[in-house]
Parts: C-alpha cells; structure tokens; sequence
C-alpha cells in the first residue's frame, strides 16, 4: 500500500540513487512537475509535464552533473496517510562533480496525491521551490562527509538541522556557511503564489 510518506522517500531513493525505473511507482503518467526559483546559482524548467519528462528533469539530467545527493525533509514527522497534500522543507547537500565542489540548498516541496485505487495513491502535482544553493570549494569531498553525516537521512526534525549545522558553523571555520541554512524554509514567508495544479 503506497502512502504520502512511502512516495516521498521512494523519491528521495530515486533521485539521490539515480534510479530512474522507480519514478513509475510515485508519479502518475501526466503528473506536472513546476519549479519557482529564487537564484541564479541553479536551474531548471519551470514546467515539465509527464512522467518521462520528470524523470529526465529530476533523475537523468540531474545525475549528469550532481553526486553524492542527500535530499532531507525537515519536519517534526512525516504527513499522515490522509494527506492529499503535503507541504515540506528541504534541504539538500551534493557534490557538483566537473567543479569539485559541495551544493547546498533549500526550499520546500508541494505534493499532491491522487488515489489510484483503494491500496494506491500517485502524485500528480509537484512544486519545488529554491530559495538557496550555494556552491562551496570542497577539493576532497570532506565538508560534504562530515555535514551530511552530522545530520538523519531522510527525514530531519528542524530542531536537529539546526544544532548540528550551527554546531559545525560555530566550532570551524571551514562549515561556517552552514550558518545560513540552519533554519529551514518557511513556505508561508516566501511570498509567492503556488498555483493549483490544474493551472500550472
């Protein structure tokens, strides 16, 4: 029986693991994929619609030119199995490969499920938002080691992003651009209007 929580990490499993053959048992086949981005360090389309082309956007491409991919969700618990929709944080940390450099991100996620059948739920709207994604010299891949093993993979309480990355930030200076993703996303302080599915 699928569910809000086991679609959302069967994501993370797909796209951090490039496993493309999984994005069959999360997205339904015209399901729309739109993105809002408030930087210029990172892009991508802002609509995409169907499965093929989601999961050329969100697994193919993105493994062309990312490694090492941890995508963490920061909420208090995962959403309930009645959730039609859901609304989450992220926060992302990555290796860019041809730069040798760590990426970290933030932003949220908006999820909307449909039921397939009375065992089965796909998602049909999905919204990425980016708030940040900073680029940062790691030659050895180290501060990417040592932040994404400070933190629980995938689901994160804020509370413990927040000690472990100002804790990290505050002890060497090499972390202290974690300081400024201490704190996740807050959907409702972003000021942009998501629009609903059926107009995106």
């Amino acid at each position: 029986m699928s569910t809000p929580q086991s679609l959302l990490e069967r994501y993370v499993e797909a796209k951090d693991l490039v496993r493309p053959q999984l994005m069959q048992e999360i997205y339904a086949p015209q399901a729309i994929l739109t993105f809002s981005i408030a930087t210029d360090s990172i892009d991508f389309p802002r609509r995409v619609a169907g499965i093929e082309e989601i999961t050329k956007t969100l697994i193919v491409d993105f493994a062309a030119k990312y490694s090492r991919c941890k995508t963490f969700y920061v909420c208090e618990s995962p959403p309930g199995e009645a959730d039609k929709t859901v609304i989450l944080p992220w926060l992302v940390l990555m290796r860019e490969s041809a730069l040798a450099r760590l990426r970290i991100g933030k932003g949220y996620y908006e999820w909307t499920f449909e039921k397939r059948s009375d065992r089965d739920i796909r998602v049909v709207a999905m919204h990425i938002y980016i708030a940040a994604m900073d680029a940062i010299d790691d030659a050895d891949g180290q501060l990417l080691t040592a932040a994404q093993s400070a933190l629980t993979y995938p689901w994160l309480p804020p509370t413990l992003m927040r000690s472990k990355l100002r804790g990290l930030a505050e002890t060497d200076p090499g972390f202290a651009f974690l300081g400024a993703f201490a704190a996740p996303v807050d959907p409702a302080m972003c000021g942009e209007a998501v629009p609903p599915p059926a107009l995106r």
